[in-house]
């Protein structure tokens, strides 16, 4: 059976909230009294992203390419981590069709944001804003996102390998 031209990545990740800290999803920052605690910017929507893109193209995951025990990621832009993992899976020939992600947050509420992500993600992974969907999801005040301890966030993209 020959290679199949698709494939499927799927990735989450999840932060805790702490004082001190800007919080950015997707990409844009959001007003919020407290931030996500993480090496890099702890944009957990990027990281579930990447985690997605890189399960896709079969190249590892977001702690082999950008080790958290590396200094060089310390306060890293989440942005220029995918970038790097969408460069890398370019390479080797895929590129992006399509991608679903949803955030799951108590609070802020986050459907103001939302268009803002989707144009900021889509930026940053080179595809049409209309190829990229972003939901939002409250914890319904159940477990650590309930809490509002940490925000999660989950996404699935769909890669395509080029036919040139």
């Amino acid at each position: 059976m020959s290679d199949l031209n698709l494939r499927i990545g799927e990735g989450h990740d999840t932060h805790r909230l702490i004082e001190g800290r800007p919080l950015i999803l997707g990409g844009v920052q959001i007003e919020h009294d407290r931030g996500l605690d993480g090496h890099s910017d702890a944009d957990v929507l990027l990281h579930a992203i990447t985690d997605a893109v890189c399960g896709a193209a079969g190249i590892g995951d977001i702690g082999e390419w950008f080790p958290n025990t590396d200094e060089q990621y310390a306060g890293a832009d989440s942005a220029e981590l995918l970038k790097g993992v969408v460069g890398g899976m370019n390479e080797r020939g895929w590129f992006v069709g399509n991608l679903d992600c949803t955030v799951f947050a108590e609070r802020p509420k986050l459907s103001k944001y939302k268009k803002a992500m989707q144009t900021r993600i889509a930026e940053i992974i080179g595809i049409d804003a209309g190829n990229v969907n972003v939901k939002a999801k409250s914890g319904e005040a159940v477990g650590p996102v309930g809490r509002e301890e940490a925000i999660r966030a989950s996404a699935v993209v769909l890669i395509a390998k080029r036919s040139d």
